[in-house]
């Protein structure tokens, strides 16, 4: 076996059943690292400003901590979903907590009744449609198990890979800037994708 890359990690118990042990740090440190970011990127494009984002982050997280004890996954309830519709109750939160200067957008007509109020609260699923979500979410899973994969191979083998698939420089040219043959660099191309390939499908069957 090449040294210079790790052997597939073995399938962990699914992430979501971890996550029902409210103690277990690691787990939840885990599913933060993982999900973040597309939570944060959601609310920025939803309109929300940087801090925010940043509660709709954080109120997310806690909003799954206290109801994964009663999540169950079956066909017609993926968490894919289940994590959307929380997300976008904490992003219409915000809208809410600005209040009615704010969701009038400066008309100037003073207070404005509760009624107004209500109807200027943005409707979710426009906010974050349906397709948007998911196209993200599948690239934030690409992100990160390219981050995982770089921190397992040997390093130029990852620059070999970068430079070749990410900064589509010409094999050639990558061959002559690490001074190795082009075959090798074909090869970190091959196996590193496979290695992704792996860790997208590990990373979608932890939330099953």
């Amino acid at each position: 076996m090449d040294r210079d890359y790790s052997p597939p990690l073995k399938t962990r118990v699914s992430l979501l059943e971890r996550l029902r042990d409210w103690q277990d740090q690691a787990s939840w440190e885990d599913f933060f690292d993982t999900y973040w970011k597309l939570i944060y990127s959601t609310a920025r494009k939803a309109g929300l400003s940087d801090e925010e984002a940043q509660d709709v982050v954080q109120e997310t997280m806690a909003s799954v901590n206290r109801r994964i004890p009663t999540f169950h996954y079956d066909a017609a309830r993926s968490f894919k979903g289940w994590l959307l519709k929380l997300t976008r109750w904490r992003i219409v939160d915000q809208f809410r907590e600005r209040g009615p200067v704010h969701a009038h957008h400066g008309s100037g007509s003073g207070g404005g009744s509760a009624t107004q109020l209500v109807a200027s609260i943005p409707d979710a699923a426009t906010l974050v449609p349906n397709n948007v979500w998911e196209m993200d979410w599948q690239k934030n899973l690409a992100e990160v198990a390219l981050a995982r994969v770089r921190a397992r191979v040997d390093p130029q083998k990852y620059q070999l890979f970068d430079f070749y698939v990410n900064k589509e420089w010409p094999a050639e040219k990558v061959a002559e800037r690490f001074r190795v043959s082009t075959n090798q660099v074909y090869l970190a191309k091959h196996r590193l994708t496979a290695l992704l390939k792996e860790e997208v499908q590990r990373l979608e069957k932890e939330t099953i």
